[in-house]
């Protein structure tokens, strides 16, 4: 009944909420299996398994020719990589743990903190799968050179930015139409295999064709990755800036759209699903 507040300093309540993060990715890596590396594996297992496909139908398609002129696997995994992070950093955001979430009657827990711990898990469960499939390619003898590394990493942290900032929308509108966000998440992540243009180079598309791909941020995000992968390949119809903008601006409305949801939030809604 009688509770004794006590006064933190700004330092210790911001190390407070880190330790809180923390925890919350520990338990967002564990959440699809109760085991952290069975976790890793799977998503690790996904990422190769996509990789793998992509290359035998290139190469059954007899399509390998009209790729970029160096590495034909790095070319794929440039590809796979970027959507692979996007579209688990909008699946993870959505997914998080709402108003409504029975984990936000224990404080000090938030919305804030939900939504920022699913978002980093996914980031570094696809960093750390992306590296292990890097380095087991170039220890089995093949020798690649990434051109501009730290900008490719740079495009694959925008990448998970915007889909943060997708999933950060379509989180503030779950509360209110729950199987409109899930049909439309999973519409989302299919619709990309094709619109993100992992498997072609913008430069190679004809004028009619580059406009029914050049709105979708991901596909400008992936063709830069490539121009900084590959020396001899120069983007000259996607801008980072772009998808960079469209991030920035989707992260100001689900911010929004989550502050107004929280504010009209009620425990009655979860029993509605």
């Amino acid at each position: 009944m009688f509770q004794v507040r006590q006064r933190r300093s700004t330092l210790t309540s911001a190390l407070i909420i880190f330790e809180l993060i923390y925890h919350s990715i520990v338990h967002s890596v564990r959440s699809s299996h109760g085991n952290a590396i069975m976790s890793l594996l799977t998503n690790l297992m996904q990422m190769a398994i996509m990789v793998l496909a992509f290359y035998v139908m290139f190469s059954l398609l007899g399509l390998k020719s009209a790729a970029l002129r160096g590495d034909f696997l790095v070319y794929i995994m440039t590809g796979i990589f970027v959507y692979m992070t996007h579209v688990k950093a909008v699946g993870a955001v959505s997914g998080a743990g709402g108003p409504t979430s029975p984990m936000m009657l224990h404080a000090p827990m938030n919305t804030i903190v939900a939504i920022a711990s699913s978002a980093l898990a996914s980031l570094y469960l696809q960093i750390l799968s992306m590296f292990v499939i890097l380095f087991g390619y170039y220890m089995i003898g093949n020798n690649f050179t990434i051109e501009d590394p730290i900008s490719a990493i740079g495009m694959l942290m925008l990448a998970w930015f915007t889909g943060c900032a997708v999933g950060l929308v379509l989180l503030a509108i779950k509360p209110w139409s729950p199987g409109f966000v899930q049909t439309f998440t999973l519409i989302y992540q299919r619709a990309n295999m094709i619109a993100s243009g992992k498997m072609f180079v913008a430069n190679t598309l004809p004028g009619y064709m580059l406009v029914m791909f050049d709105w979708n941020p991901l596909f400008h995000i992936i063709d830069q990755s490539r121009g900084f992968a590959f020396i001899n390949y120069n983007p000259r119809y996607t801008h980072w800036e772009y998808a960079f903008l469209i991030g920035i601006t989707l992260i100001m409305v689900g911010l929004m759209g989550e502050f107004y949801t929280r504010r009209h939030a009620s425990a009655s809604w979860g029993a509605r699903r």
